[in-house]
């Protein structure tokens, strides 16, 4: 089996983020590009880490592979700006990804904001740090991956009872107002993953289908206040060029 066309690395904190984020954009190549199927993205692109046989590169890795790989110029400011919160760690992912014996045609940065709106300025620091030799694009879900997922969630008949019973827990609805699931402890009453287990009874399936069946433009309608909107707009406005070269334009 041939190589796929397109290598495109991915940085995030855990295996789920990945999935979360890889599938959304896939969902936005096949609808933006004409002649690319879903059946056939497995031939055309592949998600990676640091090497192809790797499937992300994890946030928390990078400091050590950077001192693994010898790298330099990882302090100091951007610009005439110190930098914000994972500006410097993001800096050193795409120079990680530069100095790999397969450098990829783009790289997705994918973080939780938790909250902290200086997260997304860092991770664009990094970004316009140097004309990277590959597209780099950023994805901030606020505050929270679980919120990306809860944008996606259209209850069926049997989920109506569960629905009704978290926005009343919560006194406020769940997918309208995914954003103000702001706890940082599991368990918490506002929690993100408390509430999206909940809606979906921990189904990992379900969860699934909100990010794979929920049209885009609902996505997107509802995801502006949890930073979907904003990462699936980096998508075709970054990413997909990438793909289809001329026909779409932008960078």
């Amino acid at each position: 089996m041939s190589e796929p066309a397109y290598d495109f690395g991915v940085v995030c904190e855990a295996r789920a983020d990945r999935d979360t984020a890889c599938m959304l954009a896939d969902r936005v190549l096949v609808d933006d590009i004409d002649w690319l199927d879903a059946d056939l993205l497995d031939t055309q692109r592949r998600w990676r880490g640091l090497t192809p046989s790797e499937s992300f590169l994890r946030w928390a890795s990078v400091r050590d592979e950077a001192k693994k790989a010898g790298l330099k110029g990882l302090f100091g400011h951007f610009g005439n700006k110190p930098a914000e919160p994972d500006a410097l760690v993001a800096r050193r992912a795409l120079l990680l990804f530069v100095d790999s014996d397969t450098k990829p045609q783009a790289v997705m940065l994918i973080r939780d904001s938790d909250a902290d709106e200086s997260r997304r300025l860092g991770l664009e620091q990094a970004r316009g740090d140097k004309p990277w030799p590959f597209a780099v694009v950023i994805g901030v879900a606020e505050p929270k991956r679980e919120c990306w997922v809860l944008a996606g969630f259209d209850a069926k008949k049997e989920e109506e009872d569960s629905l009704r019973k978290v926005e009343q827990r919560l006194s406020f609805h769940p997918v309208r107002e995914a954003h103000r699931l702001t706890a940082s402890e599991h368990g918490a009453k506002n929690d993100a993953k408390k509430a999206l287990e909940e809606l979906t009874s921990g189904n990992p399936v379900r969860e699934h289908e909100c990010l794979r069946d929920t049209p885009l433009e609902a996505l997107r309608g509802r995801g502006e206040r949890v930073g979907l909107k904003q990462f699936l707009a980096e998508i075709s406005e970054r990413l997909v060029p990438v793909m289809a070269g001329s026909r779409h334009g932008g960078k």
